[in-house]
């Protein structure tokens, strides 16, 4: 029972975690979409509006984990850790627009680092070789996304604030870019993990698209096709790897 209290609870924290999603952009909260309050400032970290299609995505990979999770129940192989941290993030990430939209700034970077940090927990209580739909997939694209997010949040905020790091905003976002490109490679390295280093370079090919500084445009695009040398190169180790 205790169990599917907690299947019960997953649910309710996802429907409202879709809800209020839903409701950021078409009521919207406090007047504003999520896009319109980022859109403000012109941060050079930031993909194009449409790679964030992509949250379409992992909702609908999250709904159907959620949906495939019943099965591991009735097979006592759902782990209730899980489940109680999934629905930590959905709180998080209900916690971080309601911030985001009343622009309590500083306060959304606390919310999102908590979402990243629940994602990784959840993330890691995966071995690499489950990487189904009733596993790690659909947190490989959230967990990816969201490392990204969390980049873009915190570039965000600087800039808002107007926080000088000493250097130029290109080359700060620059060290961004390698960051997440060292991130990716290390999730396939480490995990074999090829939809993590996929949504990585999603977000890398928007920023490519979206931005007029050419330093930034030019350093991105070099840094996301070392990533794909890279992670085809790990790909071929990982492979000649397993048949030994």
């Amino acid at each position: 029972m205790r169990i599917l209290g907690l299947y019960v609870g997953m649910w309710i924290a996802f429907i409202a975690m879709i809800v209020v999603n839903f409701l950021s952009n078409y009521l919207p909260i406090n007047g504003q979409t999520t896009a319109e309050i980022s859109n403000r400032i012109e941060v050079l970290f930031t993909p194009a509006s449409y790679v964030f299609s992509i949250w379409g995505l992992i909702y609908f990979l999250l709904l159907v984990w959620l949906i495939l999770q019943y099965k591991s129940i009735k097979n006592n192989e759902f782990s209730s850790q899980i489940g109680v941290l999934f629905v930590f993030s959905c709180l998080f990430n209900i916690a971080w627009l309601f911030s985001w939209h009343y622009e309590k700034f500083a306060l959304s970077i606390l919310f999102m680092v908590l979402l990243l940090v629940t994602l990784i927990l959840i993330y890691v209580q995966y071995p690499n070789t489950a990487q189904g739909l009733s596993e790690r997939l659909p947190f490989s694209f959230y967990l990816a996304w969201i490392t990204v997010a969390t980049i873009v949040n915190i570039s965000y905020v600087l800039k808002y604030y107007g926080v000088d790091l000493g250097i130029s905003e290109a080359v700060g976002s620059l060290v961004l870019v390698a960051a997440v490109v060292v991130i990716g490679y290390l999730a396939l390295e480490n995990s074999n993990d090829i939809y993590f280093v996929l949504v990585i370079v999603w977000a890398l090919i928007g920023i490519v698209m979206k931005t007029s500084n050419i330093t930034m445009q030019n350093g991105t695009l070099i840094m996301t096709i070392i990533l794909i040398i890279a992670a085809l190169a790990q790909l071929m180790i990982n492979r000649k790897t397993q048949r030994a």
